[in-house]
């Protein structure tokens, strides 16, 4: 049984929808993938709903490989606005929902990442969220002034060192520091800022920021990677961990490891919110839920889904492949290790063809897939948050609006009737929402215990 009683939402925000061919569907916002507007109606709707909090994903390149290139909607080509700025605006149109936000560790600088999250926090009063990532292409690579994206290992390393770093300049003002007394003439404690002053193997920050203290101390913290070195950070450093996972039992097995981790890290657990991906086809009815989802299915171009099974590792050459061939063991990939190990096992273990794997992977890229009608989506999720593999799920719309829409009208309805999911907001900021406790000044405590 998770320690988090409440089940946690979250939502995906995207622009016609996660799977590759949901802007062939007859109603997707096809030309809204840039429209403030589009996502500002996208976030009122959410928070209606109830959301704990959006979640936008982000990648620095353009996924112009010629395989299937012309096959995609500009938003699976990467073609999006930056995530930041995008929730800024959606900070004026929202009062109480997250707002989470992907930044690369390996193609930015701590202090301008610290900067910009402490800025939308004091935005948004309280409610930035950081997905930690390390990027996955040498196309990303090549837009930083580097031919080759750095290594597995070494990008992770980097991470764990950025992330404690922002985490230190987030610190740098305590929460008193700012004073304005006007009278006395004193407008900061000086007592109360710090430089951060440090150095180590990746950066040498000074500091301190000159942004004040963030309203949760540090905006919410999410990490996204499933392989090891990916869940180690997020067991040291994050307080919410996004994953893919297909089935129950793999979800039981990585919630329990990283609970473990996470109390051999010197935490307490339930600090950890563990948030497995859905992709969530709903209807009146079974049949009529597999219906739209075939229609769905039937959408995909070969080339595009091919594109899609070289682009989750890392942009390998798979063109030349038959599609109704096997699919190849794939030993090593420099991107996502989990995604590496999904499709090892669809080709050795399960033995599925390209066309088999591409269809498994383009409505949610390997998060867990229900087709069905609001009851049974509704006791999958229940079943999984009761029973250890989940303190709560994202949203991972197939098809946008539909999903979204289907899934706030007939799902949220039947969790909340089960007792497990807000009707209402409760008071504070995203931290407090979520139970995780706003991080202790490292100056402070410092302070503290030497007197």
């Amino acid at each position: 049984m998770p320690q988090h009683s409440r089940m946690k939402l979250a939502l995906l925000m995207t622009g016609t929808g996660t799977h590759i061919a949901s802007w062939r569907m007859a109603g997707a916002p096809v030309g809204r993938a840039t429209d403030v507007g589009w996502f500002a109606e996208v976030a009122r709707k959410a928070e209606q709903a109830c959301y704990d909090m959006l979640f936008i994903a982000d990648s620095l390149y353009v996924n112009d490989h010629p395989t299937g290139m012309e096959l995609r909607h500009p938003r699976h080509a990467h073609l999006s606005l930056e995530p930041v700025t995008l929730l800024a605006a959606l900070a004026m149109v929202t009062d109480r929902i997250g707002l989470a936000a992907t930044i690369s560790t390996t193609y930015n600088a701590p202090y301008g990442v610290a900067r910009a999250l402490a800025s939308l926090d004091h935005i948004s009063r309280g409610r930035a969220g950081w997905n930690v990532v390390t990027s996955q292409s040498d196309l990303e690579a090549r837009n930083h002034g580097v031919d080759l994206h750095a290594g597995h290992a070494e990008r992770y390393a980097r991470a764990g060192a950025f992330v404690d770093v922002v985490k230190g300049l987030w610190d740098s003002w305590e929460e008193d520091a700012v004073l304005g007394d006007q009278t006395a003439g004193v407008a900061v404690d000086p007592g109360r800022f710090h430089r951060l002053g440090h150095r180590g193997d990746f950066f040498s920050v000074a500091g301190p920021l000159n942004v004040p203290r963030p309203p949760q101390g540090h905006p919410l913290v999410i990490q996204a990677g499933s392989s090891g070195p990916g869940q180690a950070l997020a067991a040291s450093s994050a307080d919410v961990v996004f994953t893919a996972q297909e089935d129950k039992a793999n979800a039981r097995r990585f919630y329990a490891g990283m609970k473990d981790q996470a109390a051999a890290a010197g935490r307490d657990p339930d600090q950890l919110v563990v948030m497995p991906g859905v992709m969530a086809v709903v209807a009146e009815t079974q049949g009529e839920a597999e219906d739209r989802f075939a229609s769905l299915q039937s959408l995909i171009h070969p080339k595009a889904g091919v594109a899609l099974l070289s682009n989750l590792l890392g942009d390998i050459d798979l063109s030349n492949l038959d599609v109704d061939g096997p699919m190849p063991a794939i030993d090593q990939t420099n991107a996502s290790k989990s995604r590496l190990e999904m499709m090892h096992r669809m080709g050795i273990t399960q033995g599925m063809t390209v066309r088999q794997a591409y269809e498994a992977l383009a409505p949610g890229r390997g998060h867990l897939t229900l087709v069905g009608s609001a009851r049974d989506v509704a006791d999958t999720l229940c079943d999984w948050h009761a029973d250890g593999a989940a303190d709560g799920f994202m949203l991972v719309p197939a098809v946008v609006p539909y999903a979204e829409d289907e899934f706030a009208k007939r799902v949220i309805p039947l969790l909340r009737q089960r007792g497990v999911s807000q009707s209402e907001y409760g008071s504070g900021t995203l931290r407090q929402m979520l139970g995780v406790a706003t991080p202790a000044n490292r100056f402070r405590c410092r302070e503290n215990a030497a007197t």
